[in-house]
């Protein structure tokens, strides 16, 4: 059950959809209009929505701006085998902003989903960096 929704602004959702369920492991739990759908995977709800003049978080505010896609603020997966993993996208065309990263808690790669939204992709090498411990131990 999903416990954290974060929205992003896709330039395209089916397209969207297609790389969040086919490359990162994400369900559809409805994609109700050509403008909106969302996702799951584990505790997280992804919300996507693409700009449009009519109602929902893609809607042009009202001082003219439309959302769109793109940035640094972004949401982190955890993951096990972060070098296979980064192999296989490279594979399918996914464009990483680095290379693979140390840092104090882990191993971290940002790649961008097909609109140019980031996505971290976390390996933790340290327990207290483990989101899922329980997960991990059973």
């Amino acid at each position: 059950m999903a416990t954290v929704s974060v929205r992003y602004i896709v330039d395209d959702v089916d397209e969207a959809i297609a790389f969040y369920v086919e490359r990162l492991g994400f369900e559809v739990v409805m994609h109700p209009a050509p403008t909106f759908a969302m996702l799951n995977r584990d505790d997280l709800r992804l919300v996507l929505s693409s700009p449009s003049m009519v109602g929902g978080g893609g809607q042009t505010m009202p001082d003219g701006s439309v959302p769109h896609p793109g940035g640094w603020n972004r949401f982190a997966l955890e993951v096990d085998g972060l070098d296979d993993l980064v192999g296989r996208l490279r594979v399918e065309g996914v464009h990483a902003r680095s290379g693979i990263i140390d840092g104090v808690g882990g191993r971290q790669i940002i790649v961008d989903d097909p609109s140019g939204n980031p996505v971290e992709l976390f390996e933790p090498t340290i327990d207290e960096a483990v989101l899922h411990r329980a997960q991990r131990e059973g």
